[in-house]
């Protein structure tokens, strides 16, 4: 497109339809989780376009001297009559780009704005497994973000020089950085620690090597934040938070940290005196080591080097001795831990709430089988709707007739028909669904309406608590529903039982060959004796 005047008509429009995409997302309740992070995440990415998009067509405003001087110049001053040569020209170059590229997507905006609210996954068929990005956002002992994954760095931090033979349990070491992220929490990551495992290089950074304990911790939770909350400005809530940590560097006012050079006794010990040297780019731990790598022919030719080409200053000017002193206290040791831990404490207050969820889920697994752990992972997820917009909705109207019927009005909480809406209120009185029958047998539980508490005595929750109770679920127990009541009738049964077995006995007759009649009883005690 050569017409700068409408790429920049093309650019506010591809804004606006960005916005509208973006207050489509937002204002659709999210139910699940994990439909709400998707949401996020969605809408993160249209922020990040429509930034950029913000920056071109702002660069092109600010662009005094470029095409778009030149055409609005073309465009108010006085046209030729019947020239049309311009007009011929533009054409042309329309003609040859089709031309040359005759297959090109002419809506190429519409397919970008699809693929973001879509996610990128393509269409599925059947027995297709469609790929979908946001489920390699979190592993799965993270459970899409409602859980940390600390494992890593739970190993770390007992690996760490210093702890001895003390091994900190998985749960203990949730409770240390949940305890570190309340609200009202004063203390600060690694207090618990000494001074010599908190100095440690396996504690801080290596920055020739690798990354160690405390970097590791910094970077995972930086990550499951932005991950988890999206459209939260992460990098600039760093910023100011290193600011502010660099301001209190400099007045030597970090809790645990000496800034000055020199750590502080530990347990009556000597002081740590941590010289640098400006020449050599190094560390040095006391002043004699100091003192005699002076005369060493490398800091001889490190310094040399140092006057023949000295490092000036950011602006070009020469540096202050307070500017210096502030360069040398960054250089100490232990100002990357610092650091880290200054940048962690924000974000374990971010995630105190997950942590303590995750603790609990690590109790709860815990108490799990194996069996029920495989079971709790092959539960199937449940299909989230996905979100329509402007131009989407076109596309699918029966989508969202679908929708509006599901928003069903029931102010009175009445039961659902065959068809998923409430039942009419006149139903709801005769059938008399709003008077409570509690049954005691079935763990007081309460049916409502007449006809579901006849029903419940030939269900199985009422069959097992007359189980229980060692009665049978037959029709004499119709309409008992106190266990006191139940327990008595069947004791009336019982003697009814024992009265109808006697009266059988007594008021049988039975006659023998003789012509004799006798009761029943007294029938079979002659029989068995052999008299008849």
């Amino acid at each position: 497109m050569d017409s700068a005047i409408e790429l920049q008509r093309n650019t506010h429009e591809e804004i606006e339809r960005f916005e509208k995409a973006l207050a489509d997302i937002l204002s659709r309740p999210q139910v699940t989780h994990r439909a709400n992070l998707i949401a996020e995440h969605k809408a993160s990415a249209i922020l990040d376009r429509m930034h950029g998009r913000m920056v071109s067509l702002n660069a092109q405003y600010m662009d005094d001297s470029g095409p778009r001087e030149q055409e609005l110049e073309q465009l108010s001053s006085a046209p030729a009559p019947d020239d049309l040569t311009d007009f011929y020209a533009k054409l042309k170059k329309v003609k040859d780009h089709h031309h040359k590229y005759p297959d090109g997507a002419t809506n190429g905006f519409s397919l970008e704005l699809k693929g973001l609210l879509e996610g990128g996954a393509a269409p599925a068929e059947e027995g297709v497994e469609v790929d979908d990005p946001f489920s390699r956002l979190f592993s799965g002992e993270e459970s899409f973000g409602r859980y940390v994954d600390l494992n890593a760095n739970h190993t770390e931090y007992n690996n760490l020089k210093g702890l001895g033979k003390r091994f900190l349990p998985y749960l203990q070491y949730l409770t240390i950085l949940a305890e570190v992220g309340a609200p009202d929490a004063t203390g600060q990551l690694g207090a618990e620690l000494g001074e010599k495992t908190r100095f440690s290089k396996e504690y801080e950074t290596c920055v020739i090597e690798s990354t160690f304990y405390l970097s590791n911790l910094y970077n995972y939770l930086l990550s499951f934040v932005k991950r988890t909350r999206p459209l939260q400005p992460h990098a600039q809530q760093q910023a100011d938070a290193e600011a502010e940590f660099d301001k209190l560097w400099d007045q030597n006012q970090i809790q645990g940290w000496d800034a000055s050079g020199s750590g502080g006794p530990t347990n009556g010990a000597a002081p740590t005196e941590n010289i640098w040297c400006e020449a050599c780019q190094r560390h040095y731990a006391k002043k004699t080591v100091y003192d005699a790598h002076l005369t060493s022919k490398k800091h001889i030719k490190a310094a040399a080097r140092a006057e023949q080409n000295p490092t000036p200053a950011a602006n070009g000017s020469t540096p202050n001795p307070e500017t210096q002193a502030t360069t040398s206290r960054k250089h100490i040791k232990t100002y990357r831990a610092a650091l880290l831990t200054h940048l962690l404490g924000p974000i374990l207050k971010i995630l105190h709430g997950t942590l303590l969820e995750t603790k609990a889920n690590v109790e709860r697994r815990f108490s799990l089988t194996a069996h029920e752990r495989e079971l709790e992972l092959e539960e199937p997820e449940v299909d989230i709707a996905p979100v329509t917009t402007g131009d989407a909705a076109e596309e699918a109207p029966a989508m969202e007739e679908e929708e509006e019927e599901e928003r069903i009005y029931n102010p009175l909480k009445l039961p659902l028909g065959w068809d998923g809406k409430p039942i009419p209120y006149w139903l709801y009185k005769l059938h008399g669904l709003g008077v409570e029958y509690r049954c005691e047998i079935c763990s007081d539980h309460v049916y409502m309406g007449r006809k579901n508490f006849d029903r419940h005595f030939q269900e199985s929750r009422h069959a097992f608590g007359m189980r229980a109770l060692g009665l049978p679920n037959t029709k004499h127990f119709h309409e008992i529903t106190r266990i006191e009541d139940a327990l008595a009738l069947a004791e009336r049964l019982k003697r009814e039982g024992r009265q109808e077995i006697h009266q059988s006995e007594t008021m049988e007759e039975l006659e023998d060959e003789e012509g004799n009649v006798y009761n029943k009883k007294t029938y079979e005690d002659l029989k068995k004796q052999g008299l008849i």
